[in-house]
């Protein structure tokens, strides 16, 4: 007999799965008017310049690998907890984005370590280099572009899965860098039964194989995921108890996946190597 905590889990990666294919199809919806408009600029522009920058829709929350999604309203407005984090440093989201992968440039035999600088604290990440190269080599380029400096993390899940998501500079779980990443990392030892344990960074994507871009979600208590989501990543003790007092303050849905109550920016990622 299915316990009822094993049927909550069920139904909980359910949702999530269901979530992912309507972000996918959502993208391709946008992906269709984009072009549409662009044609039209096209001639309504004919002997003048026009210029048309799209924005980049990818990765999308991949459940827990969770990126942002269209999340149910509640009927009665949750309880917010304080705001335990600081206001975001000065500064804006760079609009930065490119249509390949970039090339590799790390020492892959090297040990490579991640800092989030948010406004609750920060998060330090050591990089499994030798098992995801693609991702951390990705990772270094894009936080030497200071592509996540100023991002929100936009979702937080507290039922059934446990991550805060994070790295989109749209806010909205759609936005991405232009390009993908092959999956990597897949048969991780860490990965045991069917969870991804507390502390794991792993990669978001569209549900799709090798959709991952540079939305990534970090795992503050043991989550039950099918293991379709590149580790990258562990977190350090500091940045586990910044994540458990982002958790803590709750998400804004009251239904346990929505946005962080908390303000949650990422004012500065760096890669160094060690």
């Amino acid at each position: 007999m299915v316990s009822q905590e094993q049927r909550r889990r069920q139904l909980a990666r359910e949702k999530f799965l269901r979530q992912q294919q309507r972000r996918t199809s959502a993208r391709r919806r946008a992906r269709m008017r984009n072009s549409v408009i662009a044609s039209v600029l096209g001639v309504i522009v004919i002997g003048s310049v026009a210029l048309y920058t799209t924005g980049v829709l990818k990765n999308n929350d991949d459940k827990a690998n969770a990126s942002s999604e269209t999340t149910p309203s509640a009927s009665a407005s949750p309880s917010k907890a304080p705001d335990p984090c600081a206001k975001p440093a000065a500064g804006s989201v760079k609009k930065l984005s490119w249509k390949k992968e970039p090339a590799m440039s790390i020492d892959t035999s090297a040990g490579y370590t991640m800092k989030l600088a948010t406004t609750c604290g920060d998060i330090g990440i050591a990089l499994k280099t030798s098992a995801a190269p693609h991702t951390v080599n990705s990772f270094d380029f894009l936080a030497g572009k200071g592509f996540f400096d100023h991002t929100k993390c936009h979702r937080l899940t507290t039922n059934g899965i446990y991550v805060l998501q994070c790295g989109d500079p749209t806010g909205t779980g759609s936005g991405g860098p232009g390009y993908t990443i092959p999956d990597e990392n897949l048969k991780d030892k860490s990965l045991k039964g069917g969870v991804y344990p507390a502390g794991t960074v792993a990669m978001a994507n569209t549900g799709q194989k090798h959709t991952g871009g540079s939305q990534f979600f970090l795992v503050y208590q043991d989550s039950q995921l099918p293991p379709s989501y590149t580790p990258f990543g562990t977190i350090d003790a500091a940045g586990m108890k910044v994540l458990k007092k982002i958790a803590a303050a709750g998400e804004s849905t009251g239904q346990g996946d929505g946005a962080p109550n908390a303000t949650v920016v990422i004012n500065k990622a760096t890669v160094t190597k060690s």
